[in-house]
């Protein structure tokens, strides 16, 4: 099938429509082309959560690139909603799978997965899809419910936030990937892979009542980055975020959006969320503020972009 022929197929409150890849082109054109280096952004569009991510993957060099034999490796999704896989309050699980069980061809030692969920958390994970997936391919599910297994760190590049309290999994980790998805967020705007560092601490109300935009942005400035951030977007949440209130507030578009660059992977994420719903970048002010901290690029005319047609 020709690339400009791909059309994707978007439930927008309860009626079929479409979206064209060339308008994601658009949206990601005048980047620099490169045959030898790798890319600092892969966009993978039409295929199932598995393929899509190996596809991404095999751009960025394989999980080897990222995972030795006897690493212990976590991942990090969005867990954070007891909601069912078809209502995307949470990252997919076929992709969280997918994830673990690339990390274990590579010969990690352990797989853990986790979130500091909202809902009950033993419900989340359960509802979710993600515990079933994890638990399939071999991965560990690690409870992230209380204070104990979390220990605090400095963040010494935070502006507003200047400690907090991480979950110690991923304290211990010798490699970890942060699997937002991508949605709508009543406070934050969007919740994609920066909004996805507040299931890894403890103490969110103090992100709340100090300052959402800045603490999100400081979070992020933490040492221990993610080897990638990898955005599900097979199936989004454009409105009625974070929990949502039925399939009329998803659009299912089967798409992945995966950077080493943080900031290079929510800008390329709102620019696409911006073909089923206008969303302003400039109202998500994590993304400016954490460009202001040296944590990656908006501007994705200096990245090289790759884009794969399924």
């Amino acid at each position: 099938m020709k690339r400009r022929d791909f059309l994707l197929s978007a439930a927008l409150t309860g009626v079929a429509s479409t979206l064209r890849f060339d308008k994601l082109e658009a949206a990601l054109r005048n980047n620099k082309v490169s045959v030898t280096s790798t890319p600092d952004l892969v966009a993978v569009m039409g295929g199932e959560p598995a393929i899509m991510l190996e596809r991404a993957l095999a751009k960025f060099g394989g999980i080897h690139a990222f995972v030795k034999r006897g690493q212990n490796v976590v991942i990090k999704p969005n867990i954070g909603w007891d909601k069912t896989p078809d209502l995307a309050a949470n990252t997919n699980p076929d992709l969280v799978a997918a994830m673990v069980r690339q990390c274990y061809s590579a010969g990690a030692k352990r797989v853990e997965v986790f979130d500091h969920t909202c809902n009950q958390w033993d419900r989340c994970y359960v509802d979710s899809g993600i515990k079933r997936a994890v638990e399939s391919a071999g991965g560990i599910m690690v409870p992230a419910n209380d204070q104990s297994f979390y220990r605090a760190v400095s963040i010494p590049q935070g502006m507003k936030l200047k400690q907090a309290s991480i979950h110690k999994s991923l304290l211990d980790c010798d490699v970890w990937f942060n699997m937002p998805i991508l949605k709508n967020h009543g406070g934050a705007k969007m919740t994609i892979s920066m909004k996805n560092y507040m299931g890894i601490v403890w103490d969110r109300e103090y992100f709340h009542k100090t300052d959402l935009q800045q603490c999100i942005a400081d979070i992020c400035t933490f040492q221990k980055r993610p080897a990638l951030n990898i955005v599900d977007a097979y199936r989004i949440m454009f409105k009625n975020g974070p929990q949502g209130k039925s399939l009329a507030d998803t659009a299912l578009l089967k798409t992945l959006i995966v950077s080493p660059d943080i900031i290079a992977a929510d800008a390329a994420s709102v620019k696409f969320f911006n073909q089923v719903q206008k969303m302003n970048i400039n109202e998500v002010g994590h993304i400016s503020k954490g460009q202001a901290l040296h944590l990656g690029t908006e501007d994705l005319s200096k990245l090289r972009i790759d884009r794969i047609t399924i």
